[in-house]
């Protein structure tokens, strides 16, 4: 970039190719401006605010005027010795920028500098509480050998980045318990309740359409089984003795899995066209599994008491990309959404909100979901390009997975796997999550309100059970309101002089809204 300074400077100057691009671009020109466009800050600053021609120049302009960008700072010190970084805090020994740069460069190679001279001055925040969703007060680290405190929300494994843009952090305040009681308000609680059941079951039914299973009953009951009881309750879900348990119950007995929990083979995500392997996106190897999903805890104990749909989105999303196990990601993923809420108090049992339904109820929704999955996996595949191939014979590997799958690229896109920017995502489930709760789950409880007064209606003209009841409204709405041959054979009654013309009609009144 012309005139680039900053991240961009070191970016261009150290030729660091970035999986996951800049958010925050800073540049030299006539007068300070500031634009944002598809995500991308620009920013100009006046010549007298150019920094020094070298790396420690713009790494101070960096780290003081930008947004710290983690995969930058990985490459920057994977491009440069680390006597260059202890040479820095050996001149500057009390300056936060030089310690700051320390403190990352220990962070994320794992590696320790030599340092000679005694580190002072004040604490101060690795990243800034206000640019980045960092640890919650008092669950930050005090790094005594920097004197920096590790607000970072992650580990050096696995740590999730979320830009506090307007548009993110009103995302993260949106009140799911509030819009919950608005809709307690307008139906009751007891009609709320009641749909609850009625949503878990339509929730798993949807979870399995997004895989192309739509039809599996009993594998949609089981799922049902799982959201209702598990989601929530017990240790978190992302412990690995947890995500076997879970998977087991997910997937049942009847699978080709040698054993349940973290995978111990390679996975990609992808398809078969026209007998060729399409690879939508590569997983981290199985080797990294254990120290990241680490990390994605350390994220959700050290950012207790933020926000429920920020925490939620992260579990859920950052889950999906680790993708740890074998078989059964896709509803594991969709499960910690609801599972995060309710560990957050954001909805409480039994409810359960029936996220999957929304995404599934027209290709718009879908093309949404299919996007934000894209937007982390589709970069990290471009990094990869030319850097996986199929063998002709596949390894079989102790978790009894056959795989001919080889990616050699795991080197390139490690700080990608590892510092996935998931601002959008949040975003993305506040959307999602207000869209379920005004809409669908407004017109679900609409119908069983509907639903009940029509049951009492036809009940005031023919006695017959509940069950018999649903069978009559259901033959209705499938035949226009017409009595069908099937029911009057079934139930004689209805074909008597005004009883169906009755019937119909109360129907017809219960659903008029």
């Amino acid at each position: 970039m012309k005139d680039g300074i900053g991240g961009a400077w070191l970016a261009t100057t150290y030729g660091l190719e970035l999986v996951m691009p800049l958010k925050v671009v800073s540049r030299i020109g006539g007068r300070r401006v500031t634009k944002s466009v598809a995500g991308v800050t620009t920013e100009t600053f006046v010549a007298a605010m150019r920094p020094v021609a070298t790396w420690r120049g713009h790494l101070t302009f960096h780290l003081k005027h930008e947004v710290p960008h983690l995969e930058l700072l990985y490459r920057l010190f994977a491009s440069i010795e680390g006597s260059e970084v202890a040479d820095w805090v050996a001149t500057e020994p009390t300056g936060q920028y030089a310690r700051r740069a320390g403190f990352f460069y220990e962070f994320l190679t794992g590696r320790q500098l030599d340092i000679s001279v005694a580190v002072g001055g004040g604490y101060v925040d690795a990243i800034d509480s206000h640019k980045l969703v960092a640890a919650s007060k008092g669950r930050e680290v005090p790094e005594r050998r920097w004197r920096v405190r590790n607000n970072l929300p992650g580990t050096r494994a696995f740590c999730p980045v979320i830009h506090k843009t307007p548009e993110v952090l009103s995302a993260m305040a949106l009140d799911v318990p509030g819009l919950l009681r608005d809709l307690a308000v307008e139906f009751g609680d007891e009609l709320l309740l009641c749909s609850a059941v009625w949503m878990t079951l339509r929730e798993s039914k949807s979870s399995f359409a997004l895989e192309g299973e739509g039809d599996q009953a009993d594998r949609i009951q089981r799922f049902a089984d799982v959201l209702a009881r598990r989601a929530g309750q017990g240790y978190g879900p992302l412990e690995e003795a947890a995500l076997a348990v879970l998977q087991a119950e997910i997937l049942g007995q009847r699978t080709s899995l040698a054993s349940f929990g973290i995978r111990q083979s390679p996975v990609f995500v992808g398809e078969v066209v026209r007998f060729h392997q399409v690879v939508h996106y590569v997983a981290p190897p199985a080797d990294e599994l254990a120290a990241m999903l680490e990390g994605l805890r350390t994220f959700l104990a050290r950012t207790r008491g933020q926000s429920p749909v920020m925490r939620s989105a992260v579990a859920a999303f950052g889950f999906v990309y680790l993708h740890p196990l074998a078989d059964g990601n896709g509803r594991l993923h969709r499960f910690l959404i609801n599972d995060q809420l309710r560990r957050d108090g954001a909805i409480t049992a039994p409810m359960i909100l029936p996220v999957s339904a929304t995404i599934t109820r027209d290709p718009a929704e879908r093309r949404a979901y299919d996007e934000i999955l894209d937007s982390v996996s589709r970069p990290i595949m471009s990094a990869l390009a030319g850097r996986y191939e199929f063998a002709a014979q596949p390894d079989t590997y102790p978790d009894g997975i056959s795989s001919n799958c080889i990616c050699r690229g795991d080197a390139v896109v490690r700080p990608a796997w590892r510092m996935p920017d998931l601002s959008r995502h949040v975003i993305y489930l506040a959307q999602l999550l207000q869209h379920t709760l005004r809409e669908d789950m407004r017109e679900e409880s609409r119908y069983l309100r509907s639903h009940g007064w029509a049951r009492r209606a036809i009940k005031d003209i023919m006695e017959m059970p509940d069950h018999q009841i649903d069978r009559v409204i259901r033959s209705a709405e499938d035949n226009q309101g017409q009595l069908s041959r099937v029911l009057a054979k079934e139930i004689p009654a209805l074909a008597e002089e005004g009883i169906w013309e009755a019937i119909r009609e109360a129907i017809r009144d219960a659903f008029r809204e």
